[in-house]
């Protein structure tokens, strides 16, 4: 079956900015990975690095448009939007290698929707610990693919 490509959501992008947050100056994450702007991270960016808010917009977009690339690369079914949605702020968070290696892509190809539902709460930690923050974007990305409404308290870092 070919699966028409599809775009993220405006109220996708809104979830990867409440999550993200912005920086316009460099900082180390969690895992030590340097990031600047909404969650910009890779080999061009490290210390004492600064940006504007229309720079930050425009690396949002870029990565953004990777993740979702690489969601309809990999699904093989026909995504709701809030399950593709949830895939690509998953993807944009977690990365390429995680999400093309998980269990939830394996399940959501299978077509086994509530399982991968389940799969989203399993990457809640940075370095084997429970991160908060993390629990709660996973959470969020949760209910979207079930196309719940997302609990206000879900919606911070």
């Amino acid at each position: 079956m070919i699966v028409p490509p599809m775009t993220y959501s405006r109220k996708g992008i809104q979830l990867t900015e409440s999550f993200e947050g912005l920086s316009l100056e460099s900082y180390q994450d969690l895992g030590g990975i340097w990031t600047i702007g909404y969650g910009h991270t890779g080999s061009g960016v490290g210390p004492g690095m600064a940006c504007t808010q229309a720079q930050a917009e425009q690396w949002l977009e870029q990565d953004y448009a990777w993740a979702e690339g690489e969601v309809n690369a990999m699904v093989g079914i026909q995504p709701t939007q809030g399950e593709f949605d949830a895939l690509t702020d998953f993807t944009f968070n977690c990365g390429r290698w995680n999400f093309d290696h998980s269990t939830l892509l394996r399940l959501v190809n299978e077509g086994d929707l509530p399982d991968a539902a389940r799969q989203f709460e399993r990457w809640d930690k940075v370095g084997g610990k429970v991160v908060a923050g993390l629990l709660r974007r996973r959470l969020a990305e949760e209910a979207e693919f079930l196309g719940s409404p997302p609990l206000t308290a879900l919606l911070g870092p």
